[in-house]
């Protein structure tokens, strides 16, 4: 039986495996407000690490770090992919949203994100809203991703869904050589924020649709849409959404839901859509390959968000996130394109392209890293 002190070490040397890719993890805990929170920084590289912060009831302390850690990944390649100057950072509050909800938790958080002293930028993400960043401001300027009405560039769940929609055209030109989606049919899981507004894209394009989502609510007001627009919305109930007959599933709700079941169950001939870390391991790529079903990586499909809340900081211009999002569609047909020519799965085609805009910027970050960090100081 090992000793205490051989406990902690075995724990310690754990953790350090469990983060060994990640450049720093941070712990706040702040008793008085109830806050619990992680935020991983994974690379810095481009800038400043930057990712959303959610709050979730997870069931585990190792829960909540799994998710962090691995949300935060993606959010370096999101940066890398998007071509902005930030790396990759995510949050996460342990707590139920519903209740645990208060002005001095969420200023305790701005604390914790202003004592690293601008290493790590962050704002909403599931579980949490605008307004909650607003009292996280008081305490630092590193929010992104504030109401309109705070100098932020507003709802990000808009460029979000439009980049989705983007994702989608990409695909369908891919599939069937047209960008034109009448009369296609598609799968919709989760109808959130971003969720519901793409379901609303696809029914002003002429398409019919299967969703789902835990709020009736939602499927209800979906369902009036499209019979007002002459459109198919057809409800179904949890899991059977994934053996639908529909040309595209969209998943826009929690992530890992492809994994070695519903893929079994898969009748789709791409999957296109807002989730993060949609593949519960990135072998699945591999599986829908085999199986002919096109996989668009969901962090240059979800990106419209990212793509906001990075010009924000520069001050915030619609039109200009709006022409930045477009560029989601090219980035997509390149990604297909490599990787049919190299016969790959679409994730290794666009791990690449993000691995080597990294490893160039590099260099170049490295020449000039004097310069850089003095860009990002006149926020402080």
């Amino acid at each position: 039986m090992m000793t205490k002190a051989e406990t902690k070490t075995a724990m310690s040397a754990d953790l350090f495996e469990l983060m060994q890719e990640h450049e720093q993890v941070v712990f706040c805990n702040d008793p008085e407000t109830g806050l619990r929170a992680i935020i991983a920084i994974h690379n810095t590289t481009l800038g400043p690490a930057i990712g959303g912060t959610r709050m979730r009831n997870y069931e585990t302390t190792e829960e909540a770090l799994e998710d962090v850690l691995k949300l935060s990944k993606g959010m370096t390649y999101k940066c890398a992919a998007a071509d902005v100057d930030f790396g990759g950072g995510k949050g996460v509050i342990i707590g139920d949203p519903s209740k645990d909800k208060t002005p001095e938790l969420f200023r305790a958080y701005g604390q914790f994100v202003e004592s690293l002293n601008g290493r790590f930028y962050t704002g909403t993400d599931m579980g949490t809203v605008l307004e909650d960043f607003v009292h996280s401001h008081k305490e630092t300027n590193c929010i992104a991703g504030l109401p309109e009405e705070y100098g932020g560039g507003g709802e990000t769940s808009i460029p979000t869904a439009l980049g989705v929609l983007y994702g989608i055209k990409a695909v369908s030109k891919t599939l069937y050589g047209t960008e034109n989606l009448l009369e296609k049919t598609f799968s919709i899981q989760g109808l959130g924020k971003v969720g519901f507004k793409v379901a609303e894209h696809l029914l002003k394009e002429g398409a019919n649709l299967y969703v789902t989502d835990i709020n009736p609510d939602m499927i209800n007001a979906l369902v009036q849409k499209g019979e007002l627009m002459g459109r198919s919305v057809i409800p179904v109930q949890g899991d059977d959404i994934y053996s639908v007959p529909a040309d595209i599933f969209v998943p826009c709700a929690i992530g890992g839901i492809i994994n070695e079941q519903t893929t079994e169950q898969l009748k789709v001939k791409a999957i296109t859509g807002a989730a993060n870390n949609q593949l519960l391991h990135e072998s699945l790529a591999v599986t829908l390959k085999e199986k002919g079903i096109l996989y668009a990586p969901d962090y240059i499909v979800n990106s419209g968000g990212i793509i906001q809340v990075t010009d924000e900081l520069y001050t915030p211009n619609k039109e200009r996130v709006l022409k930045k999002t477009k560029a989601i569609y090219h980035s997509l047909l390149e990604i297909f394109a490599q990787a049919d020519e190299r016969n790959i799965t679409t994730i290794e085609a666009a791990n690449t392209m993000c691995e080597q805009r990294m490893a160039t910027r590099r260099r170049r970050n490295s020449f000039f890293s004097p310069r850089k960090c003095a860009k990002w100081d006149v926020r402080h």
